[in-house]
């Protein structure tokens, strides 16, 4: 009798707390963090506008890009975290295969082989979607275990991390495959690695860091190199990092002006609408402007950390935080590539830079992210 009473109490209590759950619950979106990311991709069209040579086509694409975004970020929401968890094998498989198929007949862009094409309808970088594939399947892995995960698991979650890095980094793609790679490691680091074991890896990490330079094509090496005494080339590999540099000093606190910089508007800074486009912002808008847009990546980084937070069950909370803080870092590394305090990776501005694969995939991240907050059904054990 008093197993059937809790259970109508526990009925009705749901059934309440479902009668107060506002528009935005039921939507699987939360306001705050649609609002700042709404207000990040509308200055960013802004900045990206001017980087462009103020190019209206260049901006109505990246518009329709973030249409889509905005499309797929409402759709993957609506799914619980235990339809998400369910279905994470099938993506991350798919999406290794799909690594295959571009090392097989990818298409050629810029010297890499990254892109899988069907003609006249859609071309885009598989590797963009492991950034989530391969963290979802790390936490699809762990969430069942005894945590911290021990060394089987840790094995285990190397393979399933290696597989995909292995094959990005063959396309050739450095920056992408290190992302994918720390998106992964951020699951693991929330698992709750002990710090002794984090500092036994990041020992083994340094010692085969001579293996990897041997391994790296020749301009990645010149990247790095580059990095480390830009003016040993300046108008060759270090033309872009000394262009960059240039056009932020040149801004000053305040900036030259909307559509003035002369760095970028005569097309001294390369790249300006895609991998540099933070020194746009920063020769135009000086910096106040730099700090108000790193202002919006905080407060959506903090939000994030919020909801990720509140997450009922293990998988949530590894994905959502693994999200959050790979999104942090994308916003770490590209400030930090165009103002020489890291080599040139190529990784984007989040939502501000143009690109359409990018776009999908933060915003689908953010959507996952949402349905983990408003979600309230645990995933079974």
């Amino acid at each position: 009798m008093k197993g059937l009473e809790w259970r109508r109490i526990m009925t009705r209590s749901s059934y309440d707390m479902g009668r107060k759950r506002s528009i935005w619950t039921r939507l699987h979106l939360d306001p705050w963090l649609l609002l700042l990311l709404l207000t990040l991709m509308g200055a960013g069209l802004v900045v990206l506008y001017s980087a462009s040579g103020m190019n209206a086509s260049v901006v109505m694409g990246q518009v329709a890009r973030f249409g889509v975004a905005l499309v797929s970020m409402f759709f993957i929401a609506q799914f619980s975290p235990s339809t998400l968890c369910r279905w994470t094998p099938l993506g991350y498989f798919t999406g290794v295969a799909m690594l295959v198929a571009v090392e097989v007949m990818g298409d050629m862009g810029m010297g890499a082989q990254r892109w899988l094409e069907i003609p006249g309808v859609i071309r885009f970088q598989p590797s963009e979607l492991m950034k989530l594939a391969v963290p979802m399947m790390v936490a699809a892995y762990l969430y069942k275990r005894v945590l911290p995960p021990n060394a089987r698991d840790l094995l285990v979650c190397g393979l399933i991390i290696g597989v995909p890095v292995l094959l990005i980094m063959r396309q050739p793609d450095l920056g992408t495959s290190l992302l994918v790679a720390c998106s992964a490691v951020f699951v693991i680091f929330l698992a709750g690695l002990s710090w002794r074991v984090i500092g036994l890896l990041a020992v083994l990490v340094a010692s085969a860091l001579p293996l990897l330079w041997f391994n790296m094509h020749e301009y990645q090496r010149q990247r790095v190199l580059t990095f480390l005494n830009p003016e040993s080339d300046p108008l060759g590999a270090g033309w872009n990092i000394i262009q960059s540099k240039t056009a932020i000093g040149s801004g000053g606190v305040f900036g030259k002006g909307w559509g003035l910089g002369t760095q970028s508007q005569l097309e001294f800074l390369p790249e300006r609408h895609t991998d540099f486009i933070g020194a746009v912002l920063g020769e135009e808008w000086g910096l106040i402007g730099m700090l108000t847009f790193l202002a919006l990546y905080v407060l959506i980084v903090g939000r994030g950390l919020f909801l990720s937070n509140t997450a009922q069950d293990t998988f949530g909370r590894l994905v959502g935080g693994s999200i959050v803080l790979t999104f942090f870092l994308y916003v770490f590394v590209n400030i930090g590539m165009v103002s020489g305090i890291l080599p040139i990776v190529g990784v984007p501005l989040p939502l501000v830079s143009f690109g359409g694969t990018s776009s999908v995939t933060l915003l689908l991240g953010f959507g996952i992210l949402m349905s983990v907050h408003t979600h309230w059904r645990l995933l079974p054990r």
